[in-house]
């Protein structure tokens, strides 16, 4: 286990696109002090995702040391440095779907993440996107991510010690209490 045998807490942020997820998940790291990593997943494909990056960028402007990582987060979380307090991950199902992209092992980069959430080195806040809301998508290729990313949230949130759904940009705990 790390620290002095208490395990660090980890905190499954989960909703819908546009739901708050991010801005809930940045406000509660900044509330718990310390050193704080914001570790990113997305990669700008086009102009449409360049600006979004460009506006959370903006959002978390000093406040974060940002590493850019889409395929490495297990081993990016694991080489933090020991001084830093909160690990923030922004986000698991566009990880996912750069995993699927680069047509990598899913399920063993999917088992370096849960045993890194298992005893992580800090305290990890994991953003995710709910998938399985909608319609069921008509495409193979989007059915196999949808239910890929419901069975990875399933797992994260097994192991998480809080899960909080942002809906409409409210928070609610669904485990655990809101900080």
């Amino acid at each position: 286990m790390s620290g002095q045998g208490k395990k660090n807490p980890v905190t499954l942020v989960i909703g819908g696109g546009r739901s708050g997820k991010s801005t809930w998940a940045e406000a509660y790291a900044r509330s718990l002090g310390g050193k704080r990593v914001y570790l990113a997943a997305a990669e700008a494909f086009d102009e449409e995702m360049k600006e979004r990056i460009r506006a959370h960028q903006a959002r978390r402007s000093g406040q974060f040391i940002t590493i850019e990582e889409p395929l490495q987060l297990s081993g990016r979380i694991m080489n933090l440095p020991s001084d830093v307090r909160v690990c923030l991950v922004d986000c698991l199902t566009v990880w996912l779907g750069n995993l699927m992209h680069y047509e990598k092992d899913l399920e063993a980069y999917l088992e370096d993440l849960y045993r890194v959430v298992d005893d992580p080195p800090c305290e990890l806040i994991l953003v995710t996107n709910e998938t399985g809301l909608g319609i069921v998508p008509a495409d193979p290729m989007s059915r196999i991510f949808r239910d890929r990313a419901g069975w990875m949230n399933q797992r994260l949130a097994l192991l998480a010690d809080r899960v909080v759904l942002l809906m409409a940009g409210i928070p609610l705990a669904i485990k655990g209490t809101l900080p």
